[in-house]
């Protein structure tokens, strides 16, 4: 076992967002940094979710759209799609931004470890069982990985990786899950043409989001013809002899034909190797590191964010943890410190959703049925106007919600499905992080015609809940 002579004023356990983000801004400042990853740069995110997701929803966008054109009087013909081709080209757009994370890393002249570390001390990580790397603070950014699927059978199934993994697209496909990782993915893989059905346990899917927002989802998804299945909990999974594969589930139901199944039940933090408990680093029972405001584990001089965490598992969110964290630590500002209130994300499913604030129960819960004004607005994206010859009945709707406290109406929370819900929040997140109220959205002039005018020119006849 080697020992290196340096001492790092900071070693980073994990090259995704959040890691990368932490080491950048404490080599500005003039740190000395090392990152340890021992597989490709840039985490999760770039790897294997928000960067190929994206792409893959582009694709399925554009078939849409293709699929949509006689609607504006164009004649489309024969169409295909070819799933081995978008893949290599994702591949290469992500494998250039591998090379993009690691220059920008070598320019700033942060050390670059290959491997996998684990906790020795409170200053001391172990690389691969092999090197010891000396460090004055460390952070675990080590994000999660897919949640293992605990029924016979699961070897059949992939997870979220093995979507990204897929050479050709299936024919008939099976998702299991309710989560957004879930809905977008059987999302793509339907609109992409492929057969798909989505199996889930309870009555909807992301039962975290408003509602308004989780039953329209499923209502459309069920009108594009997708096969959802509510109260469906995977009891096998079995590998027939023509090579498909059969779902059983603990209601007595089965389904089977599938060429393809992927398992989308959440994700849980890769702590699991990291030695923590060893060292006195507390972690919740769920394997989630324990953190105060300011990343601080119970050692100190040791820390943690990102996905590690359990708050707010988003990209931007880590990248935020991880600069604040640096700011406060190697940038005299003491103070430093990430804002997990009011954090705008979305979901890329099929229509897309915007999402900030509070839910229209956890506003009610937080501040009295009382003092809860409610908006809302269900209309048809002028997009479509010239739809279905006119039958008003066969368009998507796109739904919108603003969720008011107090007699000033400040806005807690805003909810939007959609198209475009997700280019439309950016901007009211900002409004809503600084405290805007209804009257404030009143006073903004309508942009004609858009979908979100919707957002400024709601009226009181939208009006539920409280008074």
């Amino acid at each position: 076992m080697s020992t290196s002579d340096k001492v790092y004023d900071l070693v980073v356990i994990g090259a995704g967002s959040g890691g990368i983000a932490c080491a950048k801004r404490a080599a500005s400042y003039g740190a000395s940094v090392a990152i340890i990853e021992g597989k490709k740069y840039g985490g999760t995110c770039v790897n294997v979710g928000c960067v190929p997701k994206k792409v893959m929803f582009n694709a399925s966008h554009v078939m849409e759209t293709i699929k949509e054109a006689k609607e504006f009087g164009i004649s489309v013909g024969d169409v295909s799609f070819d799933w081995g081709k978008i893949k290599n080209y994702r591949d290469r757009y992500i494998q250039r931004l591998n090379g993009i994370y690691e220059s920008g890393i070598d320019k700033l002249k942060i050390d670059r470890i290959a491997g996998y570390g684990s906790l020795l001390d409170a200053n001391t990580v172990l690389v691969d069982n092999e090197t010891q790397v000396k460090a004055k603070n460390i952070l675990i950014a080590t994000g999660g990985k897919p949640r293992e699927l605990p029924i016979p059978g699961a070897e059949f199934a992939n997870d979220s990786d093995g979507f990204f993994a897929l050479e050709s697209q299936p024919r008939k496909a099976a998702v299991i899950g309710a989560g957004y990782i879930a809905v977008e993915l059987a999302g793509v893989f339907h609109s992409l043409g492929t057969e798909t059905s989505l199996f889930f346990r309870e009555d909807r899917v992301l039962r975290s989001f408003d509602p308004m927002i989780s039953q329209h989802l499923c209502d459309s998804m069920r009108k594009s013809g997708m096969h959802l299945s509510p109260g469906s909990t995977p009891k096998s999974i079995v590998k027939e002899e023509d090579g498909t594969h059969t779902l059983y589930f603990e209601n007595g139901t089965s389904f089977g034909g599938y060429d393809f199944v992927v398992t989308a039940t959440g994700r849980v933090p890769a702590t699991d190797k990291l030695n923590l408990n060893a060292v006195g680093v507390e972690t919740k029972e769920s394997g989630y590191v324990i953190v105060d405001d300011y990343q601080n584990t119970s050692i100190p001089g040791i820390y943690a964010l990102g996905d590690v965490v359990g708050k707010v598992e988003l990209t931007p969110m880590a990248i935020a943890a991880g600069r604040r964290l640096s700011d406060r630590l190697f940038g005299n500002i003491p103070d430093a410190k990430a804002d997990y209130h009011n954090v705008p994300t979305v979901v890329f499913s099929h229509p897309t959703i915007g999402t900030i604030g509070y839910t229209e129960p956890h506003a009610i819960e937080k501040f009295g049925q009382e003092n809860i004004k409610t908006y809302t607005s269900t209309f048809v994206n002028l997009y479509y106007g010239s739809f279905y010859e006119g039958n008003v009945g066969e368009k998507p709707f796109t739904k919108y919600k603003i969720i008011c406290n107090g007699p000033e109406e400040r806005v807690v929370g805003l909810h939007i499905i959609g198209m475009g819900s997700d280019e439309v929040l950016q901007g009211f997140g900002v409004a809503v992080r600084m405290g805007a109220t209804k009257a404030d959205f009143d006073r903004c002039v309508a942009i004609h015609p858009t979908a979100a005018e919707e957002l400024v020119t709601m009226h009181p006849w939208g009006l539920s809940g409280g008074n």
